[in-house]
């Protein structure tokens, strides 16, 4: 099997969100002013080499989920010390559940944002405790980007799930055998459990995600899923709200 076939399969969620912003990426001209906000690690860095590519995040440090990149600006996202339409896109990936107050991000996003520039945003719809001290949500719905971005004056809101029903089974499933087989078990119960885990994770890990994968097909509202990846235009002076709801 294909390595990016593999990775759509087991690890959806991180590939179709990777898959998504490059290809958001693409549409971005070349020398565009990009800031991302609540960069972490820097993934998307690569991806807007073409651009003059700057990071803000609330610290330099490393953390959970790895060594944190270079960062430009080290302030609270609802507070970032540029001047008025600084950018040209704003990228901000699974942090607004990270954030105490979200709806403020959003309003600074429109501050810092050029008229016509793009906000590129994705964040869980449903997610367990990550990252703690500093996880306050878990998950926005279409309803929430549709009242917040129009309301701080984003047009042209197309909003995308990352699949359905059937992916996010998959998702949960492979994390059953990790809440079953705790890795700090003592060691005589990995020892009398070991057959048990094999057949759990082919089960599990391996066969459940490849039949759900097939299944997705038939799931065509996706209103249970992971998470939204978000696509929306900063209104110009006469411009009208819109919002798209993707199914695909």
């Amino acid at each position: 099997m294909a390595i990016d076939k593999r990775k759509s399969i087991f690890r959806f969620n991180s590939y179709n969100r990777h898959q998504w912003m490059a290809k958001m990426a693409k549409t971005v001209p070349a020398g565009s002013d990009v800031l991302d906000a609540g960069a972490g690690t820097g993934p998307y860095r690569d991806f807007f080499s073409h651009c003059n590519y700057k990071t803000q995040d609330f610290c330099e440090t490393p953390s959970s989920i790895g060594k944190y990149t270079q960062m430009d600006y080290i302030c609270d996202i609802t507070n970032i010390p540029v001047p008025n339409e600084s950018f040209d896109v704003i990228i901000c990936s699974e942090v607004l559940e990270h954030v105490p107050e979200p709806i403020k991000a959003i309003k600074e996003f429109s501050r810092i944002l050029r008229q016509g520039g793009q906000l590129f945003l994705t964040a869980p719809l449903g997610c367990g405790i990550h990252q703690e001290p500093y996880i306050f949500y878990s998950g926005y719905t279409p309803f929430w980007y549709q009242k917040f971005l129009s309301e701080f004056g984003f047009e042209n809101i197309q909003i995308l799930p990352n699949c359905g029903f059937f992916k996010f089974y998959a998702q949960e499933s492979r994390r059953f055998v990790t809440y079953l087989f705790p890795k700090n078990a003592n060691l005589p119960f990995k020892i009398l459990t070991f057959p048990l885990k094999v057949i759990f994770s082919l089960w599990f890990r391996r066969i459940i995600p490849v039949m759900c994968h097939y299944l997705e097909r038939f799931d065509k509202d996706k209103n249970f899923t992971v998470g939204y990846f978000v696509d929306a235009t900063k209104r110009g002076v006469n411009g009208e709200i819109q919002a798209y709801i993707c199914n695909s």
